[in-house]
């Protein structure tokens, strides 16, 4: 796995936290609405999961370098 690969991890990584952080403190701070809060989290998570599936893919076939040439 190289550098490119790890660091595309990563970010994918944070924009999973930082997404359940913000659904979760939106769910925390309307009780009422929480039932409905939490799915669309869910499913706002798997949109960011699979819309970084095709830079993922790009950066494992690219090889070792950290730009495109």
């Amino acid at each position: 796995m190289n550098r490119a690969v790890i660091l595309e991890l990563l970010w994918l990584a944070a924009a999973l936290t930082i997404t359940a952080l913000i659904f979760r403190a939106g769910a925390w701070s309307y009780p009422q609405g929480a039932d409905t809060i939490r799915p669309i989290g869910w499913v706002t998570m798997a949109a960011v999961l699979a819309m970084s599936l095709y830079e993922m893919r790009r950066v494992w076939t690219r090889g070792g370098g950290m730009r495109d040439n």
